[in-house]
């Protein structure tokens, strides 16, 4: 019995193992096949096409159309436009300063970087950029649109939008700039720190590290009572900086964030380390819609380890990880590799990060369309939400014991003036750093 049992193993194992090794052929073959056709339809517009064709531009318009069936993150770019790229993450260029993005066969606006052309000109996240010079956008993609937008200072590129409330499309001629983004800025409002972040390039956790200690400095040398992170329109960015972000105000040894491949493989998991941790001073974060990628890895870091209340509007919902490959030819290829989650398992692709308090950046203002991960073509689908305490619902109400603040009353920002007067009420108080329902350390 023992005998013939052991054979009906051996011959399930292989018959599943030749069932593994026939799909895997029919996978290939099939393959094989496609690839046969691509290559006469080469050969046919090589040898019959009615002008000489240029093969580079051929085999990259083919690659192009091949992740044009991808999610929209996922992207070829050719030399120039791969230089301008690499040329980003040091944070110096010529434009407009301008974050895309495709909705449908449109161009939109997702953030227009502060004190940059851009910025200046009142361009807003959702607005839809029609034509870019004489140039119609639709149809066309971002790699076109960034090249067409990029290019030495001084020179005018006409722009015409179009806007929710807007009868009809308006231009806007905005001259380029060399821009040098300053990453991270701040200020000091009554022993409390604030700290613009406006996205995540090379160098900015030491950046940050360096404002924070000059922000201590302007308090004569005392701790500070509390510190605003502000990530409004900040687009992402390096994981890796979004990750020395979080590390710094988390104790160590915490999740960070978790990255996880097709079905669930080649997981990582980025963990906080025992250094050059901040002090437990209460921290809000401000959110809204064009807070994206690395901005939502860092705000929902803090938010599930209870470390910082979470303010302003629903954020992009960006929650995809891409690598950048340099290709032989100087071009670059931007893959999607995996999904990522917050501490808790929280996916916040299409979703976003909500907010501890919703407080709109405009107040008395009509709620306009901004652009979100939900809105752009070839998405990827939310992930089924796990209902647990660790997934709570946000608190909705502000605190009844917050009061006006003579500092911030001035401000001319509401969502900074309500962090300023939230931080004001705890300050002092044995709740140093907030918590949250749900939050766990792992």
């Amino acid at each position: 019995m023992n005998r013939l049992l052991h054979s009906w193993r051996v011959a399930l194992a292989t018959g599943l193992l030749l069932v593994a090794a026939t799909a895997r052929a029919d996978r290939e073959d099939s393959t094989y096949k496609s690839l046969e056709v691509f290559a006469r339809v080469l050969s046919y517009v090589e040898n019959n096409y009615v002008e000489t064709v240029d093969n580079r531009r051929l085999m990259h318009g083919a690659i192009k159309g091949m992740l044009e069936t991808l999610d929209p993150h996922t992207l070829f770019m050719p030399p120039e436009v791969f230089k301008e790229m690499k040329i980003d993450t040091s944070g110096e260029f010529g434009g407009l300063g301008v974050e895309i993005a495709r909705r449908g066969e449109r161009i939109v606006v997702v953030a227009a970087i502060d004190d940059t052309p851009a910025a200046r000109a009142g361009l807003r996240p959702g607005d839809e950029i029609l034509r870019i010079d004489d140039e119609n956008t639709q149809g066309q993609d971002l790699a076109w649109a960034l090249q067409k937008m990029r290019g030495p200072a001084g020179k005018r590129v006409l722009l015409t939008i179009m806007r929710e409330g807007f009868s009809a499309p308006r231009e806007l001629a905005i001259i380029r700039d060399h821009i040098r983004i300053v990453s991270v800025e701040g200020a000091l409002h009554g022993g409390i720190g604030y700290v613009k972040v406006k996205n995540f390039q090379d160098r900015t956790d030491l950046y940050l590290r360096k404002e924070l200690d000059r922000l201590r400095g302007l308090n004569g040398g005392k701790e500070l009572r509390g510190l605003v992170l502000d990530l409004r329109n900040n687009p992402g960015g390096l994981l890796d900086q979004a990750v020395a972000i979080s590390d710094r105000f988390l104790p160590g040894n915490l999740p960070i964030v978790t990255t996880r491949g097709r079905n669930g493989a080649n997981a990582t998991e980025e963990r906080s380390k025992d250094r050059d941790t901040e002090p437990g001073y209460p921290v809000v974060v401000l959110v809204n819609a064009g807070s994206a990628s690395a901005s939502e890895i860092v705000a929902g870091a803090l938010q599930d380890h209870g470390r910082a209340v979470i303010m302003g509007a629903q954020t992009f919902g960006k929650g995809s990880v891409q690598t950048v490959i340099e290709l032989e030819d100087g071009s670059g290829l931007k893959l999607t590799i995996a999904r990522y989650y917050t501490p808790n398992g929280r996916s916040i692709q299409e979703r976003g990060i909500t907010p501890d308090f919703f407080i709109p950046d405009d107040p008395g203002g009509k709620p306009g369309r901004e652009t979100r991960e939900k809105d752009l073509e070839r998405h990827f689908k939310a992930e089924p939400v796990v209902s647990s305490p660790e997934h709570a619902p946000p608190q909705r109400t502000l605190p009844a014991n917050l009061k006006p603040w003579e500092v911030a009353a001035k401000l001319k920002d509401p969502p900074l003036k309500v962090a300023l007067e939230y931080i004001h009420s705890l300050a002092g108080t044995e709740q140093a750093a907030p918590t949250r329902a749900g939050a766990t350390e792992r």
